[in-house]
């Protein structure tokens, strides 16, 4: 009966203790909801972390297992705690320097209290703090779950019993104690440990998905605002950009600079930060001076000369270009202290993705310009060679026939005209035949009856637009390389037809032809020499304005002509644009 008695308190002892050591626990928990929502709490899932930053750690962590330690209930001359709680989460969580120095310090202090375990129990915290570590190292780069938590917390707890009773004296004692403490504070502590760890893991889940979701949206940002940098960076485009981020983002207002100007302004304060004025806030200036992001969160560190301006926090990012600096975007929020680590990593991530698209915006004006240098090139290569025979047939002509000579210096000058008078990269198939036959008419006064010229032209399409110097180096290709290099000569016959939503023109001549290791060159490879020259730079052209699918098309057999055949699409400004 008397054992009865004892087992029954026994086990009314250990709910008591139980449940006291829960609701110290459920204090350790409330902490670790606090710490969730504080930046502290970004340093425990850092891959990095300063030695300052790990002594913060080292002091939040040993706070609260200090606090273990004082939240410990008095028994038999020492303390059924909690304090293993905070020194085993630091050791999980932070790593073995963290976990060793949290269980140093609270071991430390454990023994300088004193009892009847002291010693014990600083040893085995100690123990405790390195065990945790060296999981959190083992584990890398998983982070440890809470059910690795619960079971370093037993067993942890399980072996500062056993250390008790094989260390302190009397046995007796030790044995009363442990058979007391042991069950509550496993319990107590695994617990602290499972509720600390899951919710610190919830909170790293809950920022994880806003990063993902800032992303998302970054993303969408850049997808909208790609075709307005495509102009470069101007006011225009600035208008267009900042609408978008404005649109999707929660921010106050947003901006944009080059190094000198506001290029634009859109939300709140656009009445002092108009469009066009000198960049002037203080924050600007040191982003511009030092090319590095720059974040206010008072309005103060703005430095707006308005008193009143609503804005009162914001970060301004570096545009670059090449590696050159040439603006800014700054994105303001209408309240103090606005500004999350997120926030800032999404203005950044814009920053970084507008740059790039400044970049390939450069490089399309340069391929723009190359390809029209590429075209003067070409004419300036034909026109000085064609010149010289035109000039002296003409001279040829001026004893014998005075008047054909006075025909076709016409002709000459009205060929030159059209190769000069305009930078358009379209014409009209109209015009572009017109510039063909005032070339042609000159040919066949060189070669009279060598040279014989046939049309076939669809009314329906001398209207539609075609790429300008396209038809001309395909005839004089036919005639120079196909027709001449026969003594008997030949015909060219050029044709244009609607065919569906394109026009089909060929030219085809009854020269000499070409091998088809020439046309492989032309085709396939986009080089050529002599009769190859003026038939690649139209087919790279081509396929540059219409895409690939609209390549030249070449038939030709040695000895039996060539043709040559192009797929002008109708609607000219859908697929240039598109």
């Amino acid at each position: 009966m008397v054992l009865i008695m004892d087992n029954n308190m026994i086990n009314t002892l250990h709910g008591s203790l139980s449940i006291i050591l829960v609701q110290r626990i459920a204090i350790i928990a409330v902490f670790a909801y606090v710490l969730s929502h504080t930046r502290a709490f970004r340093l425990i899932f850092k891959e990095h972390t300063t030695a300052l930053e790990k002594l913060a750690l080292v002091f939040i962590f040993s706070l609260i297992s200090i606090a273990g330690t004082y939240f410990g209930i008095p028994i038999e001359g020492a303390l059924a705690n909690v304090r293993d709680t905070g020194t085993i989460v630091a050791g999980l969580l932070s790593g073995p320097l963290v976990g060793i120095a949290t269980g140093l310090i609270s071991g430390l202090h454990r023994i300088y209290l004193g009892g009847f375990t002291a010693l014990e129990c600083g040893i085995t915290t100690i123990l405790g703090g390195i065990v945790a570590g060296y999981i959190h190292k083992r584990t890398k780069p998983k982070a440890p779950e809470w059910i690795t938590g619960i079971i370093t917390g037993i067993g942890v707890i399980l072996f500062s019993m056993g250390f008790i009773l094989l260390s302190a004296k009397p046995y007796e004692a030790a044995w009363s104690l442990v058979s007391k403490i042991a069950i509550p504070m496993s319990i107590a502590n695994a617990l602290g440990i499972a509720i600390f760890m899951i919710i610190i893991h919830n909170a790293q889940q809950h920022q994880t998905k806003i990063a993902a979701l800032q992303t998302h949206k970054a993303l969408k940002i850049a997808n909208a605002t790609l075709p307005h940098f495509r102009q470069g960076l101007n006011s225009t485009s600035a208008d267009k950009v900042a609408a978008n981020i404005l649109s999707m983002t929660s921010a106050a207002a947003v901006a944009i600079t080059d190094l000198e100007r506001v290029l634009t302004h859109i939300g709140l304060g656009s009445d002092h930060h108009a469009k066009g004025m000198q960049v002037f806030t203080k924050l600007t200036k040191s982003c511009l001076a030092q090319g590095k992001v720059t974040v206010a969160q008072t309005q103060e560190e703005i430095g707006c000369t308005s008193p009143a301006c609503p804005l009162k926090s914001a970060i301004v990012v570096p545009l670059h270009c090449r590696d050159e600096l040439v603006g800014t975007l700054k994105i303001y929020y209408a309240r103090e202290e606005a500004l999350t680590p997120l926030d800032i990593e999404f203005a950044q991530g814009l920053g970084q993705v507008f740059s790039t698209q400044l970049e390939v915006a450069a490089l399309q004006h340069k391929a723009e310009l190359a390809a029209k240098a590429e075209l003067k090139a070409l004419r300036a290569q034909i026109n000085p060679h064609f010149l010289f025979n035109a000039l002296n047939t003409i001279v040829s002509f001026c004893r014998t026939n005075p008047e054909k000579a006075r025909s076709l210096l016409i002709e000459l000058s009205e060929f030159f005209r059209r190769s000069l008078k305009t930078a358009r990269d379209f014409v009209t198939l109209k015009e572009e035949l017109e510039h063909v036959d005032s070339y042609l008419i000159l040919e066949q006064a060189r070669f009279g009856r060598r040279l014989n010229i046939e049309q076939d032209i669809d009314p329906r399409t001398l209207d539609i637009l075609i790429p300008t110097f396209i038809l001309q180096p395909l005839v004089e290709n036919a005639v120079k390389h196909g027709l001449l290099p026969k003594a008997e000569g030949g015909t060219i016959k050029i044709s244009a037809h609607k065919i569906g939503n394109q026009v089909d023109i060929k030219i085809v001549d009854s020269g000499q032809g070409m091998s088809s290791a020439i046309q492989k060159q032309i085709l396939e490879y986009g080089f050529g020499k002599g009769a190859g020259v003026g038939l690649t730079n139209v087919n790279e052209r081509l396929k540059a304005i219409y895409g690939p699918k609209y390549a030249l098309t070449i038939n030709s057999e040695f000895g039996q002509g060539t043709t040559v055949i192009l797929h002008i699409p109708i609607d000219v400004e859908v697929v240039v644009n598109g």
